[in-house]
């Protein structure tokens, strides 16, 4: 067509003459508006017309771009559905409906400002668990849904501005890099008893992982994403602390008693006595994430904050290290005493480390050695985790007693999604299904094997040593004091993940994921820093 065009005319019909026609007859110098123009005045030459029109072949894709045309397609897939749900039922084309100008502005929003689906992210990672306790849907895979939209945000904003991420020389997404390979090659394991819970169980074990931490190094590269990060998380935890002290005094609504009803009362209500859940998975992920919020504010509160913010850390401690009790999740008490072991290291004060530790020696003397606080239900349940003769860990150490006989000639493991939730779901006869793995690393060494398990624990430790020689060289301000209490959460969550399966699982998981993207983030060398931030415009990813 466009020969066709410069047959007819182009050639005698100079640019000049056309840049100055179009400039003054365009609607809005844009080329839709000039080509209309061409198409509907009579007294415009043939030749230039031709020209017109041929310009507007040739620069109407670059001013169009290509995320105004996935928002078109967007659309019409939206639109699209909405059909299909008025075949199908009125009540969901009603819902459907009113839901959709709302569900268009958010795409457009993120679309526009990418760094929105990752504060979705976050905030749906708290709530969508428990809100299938009273929605019968997958709420779990808006999680999935919002990183993949969030990265195809990302992809056609770069795509736009020609400016690629500098991935090359990141010694962390190197090494998540080696472990989402093995992932990758787990789907080929001849031990593999289902494609679908592969499909499943590799979100939690390696999806979620590379996709938050690069998302957040590409589009959270500015300090007020930190702080922004934090607020949430306390913000969200301390309300999860206060639901789960209203379950503690008042008891649970007709939804929750359904769940425990429904197979979860064998674990979640003890000699007559409730752990709390609040809106999580189950009161071991309640516990752990209580104590993780709890442990990360303490160290921040340490620090030489606005009374504002430090008033608010103090009230995140105390309220999540009381939530971590009512839990009644033994696990959760390592979270804060690891955690804050490195604390005290990483402080380079050795007054506090003095006093720090031997506060720490008390409370594990007091628990260990006493029985003082004994007639508290609470109490009981932590000073349990401290006694190497705890019936239910001579059962776990049992168990693991048959996953080593059953592991001993796999070394590649059983396969992702075939121990835990996913096993009983997908392959219930097996033995790795029907064995309680407990742990979140005895979950990785039945599923990936001997291999897969060193190559987890060796990336986990990678980073613990890493940002720990980073954290150390750093000048003592406020960020690091925030960046130790991510660091501090870090540790106490990769410690207490071998009593339960806590890392791979939300909200924990999307926080520990964050933490490590900005713990690389504003560690790096200034030098590094500068040239990120010159490769990448804050302006387009930021949240105003």
């Amino acid at each position: 067509m466009a020969k066709l065009l410069l047959q007819n005319g182009f050639r005698t019909w100079s640019a000049d003459d056309t840049a100055q026609s179009v400039g003054k007859q365009a609607v809005g110098g844009r080329p839709g508006s000039t080509l209309i123009f061409a198409l509907y005045q009579p007294h415009q030459t043939r030749k230039k017309a031709c020209f017109i029109i041929y310009q507007f072949i040739q620069t109407a894709p670059m001013a169009l771009g290509l995320r105004h045309l996935l928002h078109v397609l967007l659309l019409l897939v939206l639109i699209a559905a909405l059909a299909a749900a008025i075949t199908k039922g009125q009540l969901l084309a009603i819902v459907a409906l009113l839901g959709l100008p709302l569900a268009i502005a958010y795409l457009v929003w993120i679309f526009k400002v990418p760094v929105v689906g990752l504060y979705s992210v976050l905030v749906v990672s708290f709530v969508a668990i428990g809100l299938t306790r009273y929605i019968s849907a997958p709420l779990g895979l808006a999680v999935d849904a919002l990183l993949v939209l969030t990265l195809g945000a990302e992809f056609f904003y770069r795509f736009d501005t020609r400016q690629w991420p500098m991935l090359r020389r990141n010694p962390v997404l190197i090494a998540i890099g080696i472990w989402v390979v093995y992932c990758l090659i787990e789907v080929v394991n001849p031990e593999a008893r289902s494609m679908t819970a592969w499909f499943y169980a590799i979100r939690g074990v390696a999806l979620y992982l590379v996709l938050t931490v690069l998302l957040v190094m590409e589009q959270m590269n500015h300090e007020k994403h930190l702080n922004r990060f934090i607020t949430i998380w306390f913000g969200w935890s301390c309300i999860a602390a206060l639901y789960g002290t209203k379950q503690f005094i008042w008891g649970v609504d007709a939804a929750e008693q359904a769940w425990l009803n429904a197979g979860n009362a064998s674990t979640h209500l003890l000699q007559g006595r409730l752990r709390v859940f609040s809106f999580y998975s189950d009161a071991g992920q309640f516990g752990a994430a209580m104590a993780h919020a709890g442990l990360a504010s303490l160290v921040m509160s340490l620090g030489a904050f606005p009374l504002k913010k430090r008033a608010f850390y103090i009230v995140t401690c105390l309220l999540c290290f009381y939530a971590m009790l009512i839990s009644g999740t033994r696990g959760a008490l390592f979270v804060p005493l690891s955690g804050f072991a490195v604390y005290l290291l990483m402080a380079r004060n050795f007054r506090l480390l003095v006093v720090g530790g031997l506060a720490a020696f008390l409370l594990f003397g007091m628990l260990k050695f006493t029985y003082i606080g004994q007639s508290n239900y609470q109490v009981q349940r932590m000073r349990s985790a401290l006694d190497p003769n705890e019936p239910s860990l001579m059962v776990r150490l049992e168990n693991q007693k048959k996953l080593a006989t059953y592991l001993a000639s796999r070394p590649l493991g059983g396969g992702i999604g075939s121990a835990g939730y996913w096993g009983l779901k997908f392959s219930p006869n097996t033995v790795l299904a029907q064995t309680p793995t407990d742990s979140w690393y005895v979950k990785i060494w039945a599923e990936t094997g001997i291999i897969g398990l060193i190559l987890h624990l060796g990336m986990i430790l990678f980073f613990l040593f890493y940002f720990f020689k980073k954290l150390w060289a750093m000048p003592s301000t406020l960020q690091r004091q925030q960046l130790l209490g991510l660091y501090a959460g870090l540790t106490g969550i990769a410690v207490a993940s071998y009593g339960n399966q806590v890392l791979g699982q939300i909200p924990t998981g999307t926080i520990l994921y964050m933490s490590i993207g900005f713990l690389y983030l504003f560690t790096r060398n200034r030098h590094d820093q500068s040239l990120q931030e010159q490769k990448i415009p804050l302006n387009k990813h930021t949240l105003y």
